[in-house]
């Protein structure tokens, strides 16, 4: 069951790592296109305002014309608008704008100024009264404003994109922020999973205490220990008597009841794990021979005063301790070693006291 959830959070990750990177895709394309779209609405807002300018200058050279006052210069300035226009060159850097109305438009004007510019050169021979130049040239300023108007039709088109290229990257950026706050929620659940198996791995499901994985990995610390500290190494006596003659669920009683005694004397600051079936450890960091005996005093005396209260499941146990400052350079490992070896020899010395008392009883 736990592999299949596995694989299927696998999957979802998977999944939207593709949805992300098709959506970091799609920004992209949007954001060139929209700075594409955006060259060409400046384009068009300067052939916007060329096409504006032959406007009014065409209307100028007519004037001048009619007060006889020629201006060649400004006729090869607007046959050079209008040739960028139409053709995107001469000296303005105007763009071609691919849009079939306005070209429409501009082909139409651009004709007529071919035939406003001979009406020109007949009011320079007959005289402005002998020709139609004035209706002519209202006729082409109207021809010249429906061109502007077609170019500024064409911009609100690409300002029309622009915005629409916005919305969607706004939607697509939108759509990221979500995933990446999925994805965290994701990463901070799977978090959460790893931590309780990782204390579910290394905690022992009876007593609540560190287990013996915890106990090793603790053990496999080889720095030589640099702070007063010290290992305690005790033994639960008479666990087997009490699962033979009582039931493994007593016995499993008095392991709890000693797993509560040991965590509740030891200091919170100080490491209390189960190494073995009815084996525990201790580690008391920062501590003096003082402060042990102390601790073994505490032990003892609430030991008493559980036992007491208790008819048939006696706590008793075997200890053994060590302290780092005494004699020598000790990792954790070698410091229990020590410890285990003198709780060895304590258990032997209770064992003979016992056989003792029950010969001198008999």
């Amino acid at each position: 069951m736990l592999n299949l959830k596995g694989q299927s959070d696998k999957k979802s990750k998977n999944i939207i790592g593709i949805i992300q990177s098709c959506l970091i895709l799609v920004l992209v394309i949007l954001i060139i296109f929209m700075m594409i779209q955006i060259s060409w609405l400046q384009g068009t807002a300067r052939v916007i305002n060329y096409a504006g300018l032959v406007r009014g200058a065409t209307q100028r050279e007519v004037k001048l014309e009619i007060t006889e006052n020629r201006n060649e210069e400004l006729m090869k300035y607007l046959d050079d608008i209008l040739s960028g226009l139409r053709y995107q060159d001469g000296h303005y850097e105007l763009v071609k704008l691919y849009d079939k109305e306005y070209q429409e438009k501009l082909k139409i004007q651009s004709d007529y100024w071919e035939k406003l510019k001979t009406e020109i050169e007949a009011v320079r021979s007959v005289g402005y009264e002998n020709t139609d130049i004035v209706n002519m040239s209202e006729i082409y300023f109207k021809m010249a404003d429906e061109t502007v108007f077609a170019a500024e039709k064409y911009s609100e088109k690409i300002a029309t994109k622009i915005r629409t290229i916005e919305i969607l990257s706004a939607f697509d950026m939108l759509c990221l922020v979500i995933l990446v706050i999925v994805q965290t929620l994701m990463a901070m659940k799977m978090a959460v999973k790893n931590k309780l198996l990782e204390h579910r791995a290394y905690t022992d499901a009876h007593t609540g205490l560190p287990n013996k994985s915890a106990c090793k990995e603790l053990l496999g610390n080889k720095e030589i220990i640099s702070e007063p500290t010290a290992c305690i190494m005790f033994d639960l006596n008479n666990l087997k008597t009490v699962n033979d003659t009582m039931g493994h669920s007593a016995g499993d009683q008095l392991i709890l009841n000693f797993a509560r005694l040991l965590r509740n004397v030891i200091p919170e600051k100080d490491f209390v794990g189960r190494y073995g079936g009815d084996e525990f450890m201790a580690v008391i960091y920062h501590t003096s021979q003082t402060e042990v005996e102390e601790i073994l005093k505490c032990l003892c005396l609430e030991k008493d005063r559980l036992n007491n209260r208790e008819d048939k499941m006696l706590i008793d146990y075997a200890y053994g301790w060590a302290l780092s400052t005494n004699n020598g350079e000790y990792t954790i490992q070698t410091l229990l070693d020590k410890a285990d070896s003198y709780m060895y020899e304590n258990k032997q010395l209770c064992k003979r006291h016992s056989l003792t008392s029950e010969v001198e009883s008999f």
